[in-house]
């Protein structure tokens, strides 16, 4: 029996929103290196890895979907605070994995915008390279 958080209708929500956006990753030629990386300082939902010659890129992406609202989309509720920690845990995992060292690092919003209309549940999903900087220890 599972217990807590995964079992929540929004959770689950979440979890399919990761998967598709995993999906779409590895479609463009990605592979997983962890899904739900979690820290004291927050949680990086993909970090994504791609070797294309001598080029090694390392992406920590924030997967985010939202039912249209007045409240925005889901691309604007990746706020700097959210980034913030974002930024702390990708550092933290780079220090954990120093395999990672040559690599260069990116952060990317993959944001999934729902919307129910009279013929069912329509997404469109935002990648949104480089959506933000930030330090890291290398």
């Amino acid at each position: 029996m599972t217990v807590g958080r995964s079992t929540s209708p929004t959770h689950q929500v979440g979890q399919r929103a990761e998967e598709s956006a995993l999906r779409f990753l590895q479609d463009q030629g990605f592979k997983l290196v962890e899904q739900n990386f979690h820290s004291k300082m927050g949680e990086i939902d993909l970090i994504v890895s791609q070797v294309v010659s001598q080029y090694s890129l390392l992406v920590f992406v924030e997967v985010r979907q939202r039912k249209a609202s007045v409240f925005g989309s889901a691309a604007a509720s990746v706020t700097r605070g959210k980034q913030r920690k974002i930024s702390k845990t990708a550092a933290f995992f780079l220090v954990l994995h120093p395999e990672f060292e040559a690599f260069d690092c990116r952060f990317d919003v993959i944001a999934i915008d729902v919307s129910r209309q009279l013929t069912g549940e329509i997404s469109k999903m935002n990648w949104i390279e480089g959506a933000f900087e930030a330090a890291l220890p290398y």
